[in-house]
């Protein structure tokens, strides 16, 4: 049972199901693992606790 943990700024539902989609099927390929095997989780953190380049994501434009 694959567990994928991924933390990233908020996505639309939509991007979520395609995420989760890509990166199951993605897995399912590479380890051999049927689908309903790997879970996804999703945090999701606001731009003002993300850090890029020693700003942050909230005053980037």
């Amino acid at each position: 049972m694959p567990a994928i943990i991924m933390e990233l700024a908020p996505l639309a539902k939509e991007k979520k199901a395609q995420l989760v989609r890509e990166v199951t099927e993605s897995t399912a390929r590479a380890t051999g693992l049927p689908p309903q095997t790997i879970f996804v989780f999703i945090k999701e953190n606001s731009p003002e606790n993300i850090g890029v380049g020693g700003k942050l994501l909230a005053d980037q434009s």
